[in-house]
């Protein structure tokens, strides 16, 4: 037979009609339900004040809290949100402990609590960031060290977006470009790039965020844009993710350009884009700079002598490493296995440093891609594809079910 199932209020009801009919002593009573006098004579309490109600388990909250914040403050503290919807707590503490000085105040994450619980703070979306840039940034010691490249965000012009390209040298702050694009797609910034190149002649290294097109989700943050500059001999340098201050020459000239051309914007794209030519020879020949002795930038200034090439060099790599082509579908064969690198590489060759016999390090050019890890694909032949994911500043591989189809 099954077990008969019971509640608690049920075993207490009966409990209850038990010691009413009054057939047995209290203490036997207490012990043929298996609880202590102490509890028999609560519940039997409960019941003579509010009945059978009475018998209901009730909240264990404690009814008050020695640092329970005042409705008063509460009250202050959201009104004050509503008035600054982009402040935070320790602003908003701020401007009460100005405002209301004898109103007792909590700790900002007291605050931000009470924002979050009345509705007042969005989670922040999750982001999916690209592989983390590993060597040191560059000084800006020379011109044409470091360009510095970035978009100044997107601004309505004649309906439409407007997306700034701005490229600037580090050393002398001279701007080599500000050009209006309606997208930021790779080939359109290339296209600015090719032109800056041809005039002055290649840099060693760009700096920019981890943003599209200068970085992408595939191992080693690479995209078809710094491809294209690795085989140029440009070396992508990224900044650390919400650290735009070490791209902070180039972010400070945004401030200067926004408020001369974007406040407010003009009427039509070309408008716009005379505005930002206007801009650059006012910055370049005529603005005094502080950082270069109120000189302009013009004056620090020199063109590379790295001249734009008429054909794409090929990449060299050490005599010790494996050379493998990358097929138009982002993948290279190794251990009889296809091992996907990614698409923004089909049809240039990678070179593979064999750390042991069974890991590789998979270059492209000066830039160390990941770790490949083959002993996952062990007893796994075939055309298979795997993934290179970095972990930890190591890239494993992960298999995929969907298998390669020449």
């Amino acid at each position: 037979m099954p077990w008969n199932e019971t509640k608690p209020m049920n075993e207490r009801v009966k409990f209850l009609a038990a010691y009413l009919a009054d057939e047995v002593s209290f203490s036997e009573l207490c012990a043929s339900f298996g609880i202590s006098r102490k509890t028999g004579y609560k519940w039997v309490e409960r019941y003579e004040q509010s009945g059978v109600t009475g018998l209901v388990d009730r909240s264990r909250a404690p009814h008050g809290h020695p640092h329970q914040v005042q409705d008063v403050t509460v009250k202050a503290i959201l009104a004050a949100r509503r008035k600054h919807p982009r402040w935070g707590p320790r602003k908003l503490l701020v401007i009460l402990r100005r405002q209301q000085p004898e109103l007792p105040l909590p700790v900002a994450s007291t605050v931000g609590d009470i924002l979050r619980k009345n509705g007042l703070v969005r989670r922040a979306r999750p982001r999916r960031r690209s592989s983390p840039y590993g060597d040191r940034l560059r000084t800006y010691d020379a011109p044409n060290a470091v360009w510095c490249a970035d978009f100044k965000g997107h601004f309505p012009v004649d309906g439409k977006r407007c997306h700034p390209l701005t490229i600037s040298d580090g050393f002398s702050r001279y701007l080599i470009r500000c050009e209006a694009l309606r997208r930021p797609m790779s080939e359109y910034v290339q296209e600015v790039f090719e032109s800056a190149f041809r005039e002055y002649g290649l840099p060693d290294a760009i700096r920019t965020d981890n943003g599209a097109p200068f970085s992408t989700l595939a191992p080693g943050g690479l995209s078809r844009l710094a491809v294209w500059w690795i085989r140029l001999g440009i070396r992508p340098e990224r900044i650390m993710p919400g650290r735009p201050d070490q791209n902070g020459r180039h972010e400070r000239m945004h401030r200067t350009l926004k408020a001369e051309t974007a406040k407010p914007p003009r009427a039509s794209f070309q408008a716009q884009q005379r505005a930002f030519d206007r801009f650059q020879r006012e910055y370049n020949h005529v603005r005094p700079h502080e950082a270069l002795g109120l000189a302009h930038p013009a004056s620090a200034y020199a063109r590379s002598r790295r001249a734009f090439p008429r054909r794409l060099p090929e990449l060299e790599y050490p005599s010790h490493y494996r050379l493998e082509r990358v097929y138009p579908n982002g993948v290279i064969s190794l251990a009889a296995t296809q091992w996907y690198l990614s698409n923004c590489l089909e049809g240039e060759v990678v070179g593979l440093e064999e750390v042991d016999d069974q890991r590789w390090k998979v270059h492209f050019g000066p830039i160390e891609v990941g770790l490949l890890d083959v002993r996952n694909a062990k007893g796994r032949r075939g055309r298979q594809f795997a993934v290179l994911v970095r972990n930890d500043g190591e890239i494993t591989n992960r298999r995929r079910r969907r298998r390669y189809k020449q």
